[in-house]
């Protein structure tokens, strides 16, 4: 029996009612067969009505964290979810960039949640574009999140155009910029690297249940990398691997429900091994 293939760090927060942070995260990559670690970044009390309170994590906890599970066990590709404030951030960016220089980093730029909770201190905007959106191979901004960060508005896909190109040209190598906040039948979202820009494109799913999307998209996206996937490839891989989740979502909760992040597990394969 072959074991998971592919080591990602997630450096994000957690979340109680289990749909998103980094129980999505390690849900993702144990669905796409990869093996997720975890340094915490806050803890926040919630379900699928909004959250309710937010601890963070002191900034030495968190580097002791990353640095004991690259020390030792060692990873693929990281991803990075909630970094509540500046402190957070600069923390997550000097422990990374001195464990694990050269491993691809998807960075998630988590700013409000699903419900509206803000997520991330506005003053803290600046440094996360400083610090953090340079390291990452590619960073997984939905439309609110590229407002801020371009600092352009957004209002169809010509706009989606334009703030890939601004945040290319701000320093970032690639970036995948979600549609889902758009209007329409057709969700669109764009790949923009020095290359050129691909745009990919799928039927709306009229569901409540989507809580987690952006980090299950995340972090299904590094798995991708942790296993050698080009980024490309392991884009279409988690557009279609969060599409088979929301199709597949339970239905537990009164607000924005959960996904159905085992939607890849196959019972009979467990059953032949049981």
């Amino acid at each position: 029996m072959s074991g998971p293939k592919g080591r990602v760090l997630i450096c994000a927060g957690s979340d109680s009612g289990g749909g998103a942070g980094i129980q999505a995260d390690i849900k993702a990559v144990t669905a796409l067969g990869g093996f997720a670690m975890t340094a915490i970044t806050a803890l926040t009390a919630q379900n699928t009505l909004g959250v309710q309170g937010v601890m963070g994590v002191p900034a030495d906890f968190i580097r002791l964290q990353i640095r004991l599970v690259m020390e030792d066990i060692g990873a693929d590709a990281l991803k990075t979810g909630m970094l509540a404030d500046g402190a957070t951030i600069e923390a997550v960016c000097d422990a990374l960039a001195e464990y694990g220089p050269g491993i691809p980093l998807v960075a998630d730029p988590v700013m409000v949640a699903k419900g509206g909770h803000p997520l991330l201190a506005p003053d803290a905007v600046a440094t996360l574009t400083e610090r953090l959106l340079p390291m990452a191979a590619v960073i997984t901004p939905n439309i609110p999140e590229a407002e801020t960060l371009s600092g352009l508005p957004i209002a169809d896909l010509a706009g989606m155009h334009r703030a890939a190109e601004k945040l290319l040209g701000m320093g970032v190598q690639a970036v995948l910029l979600k549609g889902g906040h758009g209007t329409g039948a057709v969700v669109t979202d764009l790949l923009a690297t020095p290359d050129g820009t691909e745009a990919f494109e799928s039927p709306r799913i009229e569901t409540r249940h989507t809580h987690g999307t952006g980090c299950t998209l995340a972090s299904a996206l590094a798995c991708g990398l942790a296993q050698g996937m080009t980024l490309r490839d392991a884009v279409i891989r988690a557009r279609g691997y969060v599409r088979a989740a929301m199709l597949a979502a339970p239905g537990f909760g009164a607000g924005h429900g959960p996904l159905g992040h085992g939607v890849t597990v196959d019972p009979k394969r467990i059953e032949r091994l049981a």
